[in-house]
């Protein structure tokens, strides 16, 4: 398997997991990444404002893992 395949594999094991309790999380409004529910600003934009709509929640989660990561993350910094 090549790094793209356990890429998207990640993605795919990350939004199974946000689908499953999408009560524990929520979208940042500003650049639609999924942060835990008890978060205050976002770890990507740092943005402040949310949807904690369960649904659009699973819905952002299907999209971002069926398309290869587009943000800068911290870990992305590292190194």
């Amino acid at each position: 398997m090549d790094i793209n395949d356990q890429h998207m594999l990640r993605r795919r094991e990350q939004a199974q997991r946000i689908i499953a309790a999408p009560e524990h999380f929520k979208v940042c409004e500003g650049c639609d990444s999924i942060v835990a529910r008890l978060a205050i600003f976002c770890s990507n934009c740092h943005g402040y404002r949310f949807n904690e709509d369960e649904c659009a929640i699973a819905e952002t989660a299907q999209i971002l893992a069926n398309r290869p990561q587009r943000s800068v993350t911290a870990d992305d910094l590292i190194g």
